[in-house]
């Protein structure tokens, strides 16, 4: 019993060390060469302030790299694949599709009433520049006009704040849940050696 019970402790030690270089040439190749996983906005998009530019989003795909960058659409719905498995980020995505929706509205109104307000000039054959028709078209204008500012003011940061909250939480949770293996034994080698047996499943 005492020398099998020496000889199983080089095994042991044998059989961590294997386990153990298993791992680690396994997955340090893939970490190294891994692309990051996060969303990357264009430095400049990325820094866009209240109040900021309105014209689309530009971004780096999980796993792209260099200046590969593509536009996120004018309601961010390129994005939207992207953020569809965290709940937070596509729910401040909504809310920048709800505000690029409401700006949008806001654009025809106020080329409306300058339609109508054009239109009015020549309506009774002599030019007019004041009547009660224009006066309510120019008053439209200048809410709507005034609206925009409100508007605009935090409807970047929706958008920044859906990429903001899909990368942290992949920060969360980290790369190794998603290399870990779906399990781990210990089986027999042909030799009568112990092995380490470890399984991936695929997703």
């Amino acid at each position: 019993m005492y020398n099998i019970h020496q000889s199983s402790v080089p095994q042991r030690f044998r059989l961590l060390i294997a386990g153990a270089m298993a791992l680690f040439l396994g997955l340090a190749p893939a970490l190294a060469q891994q692309a990051p996983a996060t969303i990357r906005l264009e430095p400049t998009d990325a820094e866009r302030g209240l109040n900021g530019h309105q014209h689309n989003f530009d971004f780096l795909a999980p796993g792209a790299s260099g200046d590969s960058y593509q536009t996120a659409g004018f309601f961010g719905q390129k994005l939207r694949p992207f953020l569809a498995g965290n709940a937070e980020a596509v729910a401040y995505l909504d809310k920048y599709k709800r505000q690029k929706t409401i700006f949008l509205v806001d654009r025809l109104v106020a080329l409306g009433s300058f339609g109508v307000y054009g239109q009015q000039i020549f309506a009774g054959g002599d030019p007019q520049y004041f009547n009660s028709t224009q006066k309510v078209a120019l008053g439209v204008f200048a809410a709507s006009v005034l609206a925009t500012v409100f508007i605009n003011r935090n409807t970047n940061t929706h958008l920044q704040r859906a990429v903001k909250a899909y990368n942290d939480d992949l920060a969360h949770g980290g790369v190794w849940p998603r290399l870990r293996p779906s399990s781990v034994g210990i089986g027999m080698a042909p030799t009568g050696q112990p092995q380490l047996a470890l399984r991936w499943a695929l997703r």
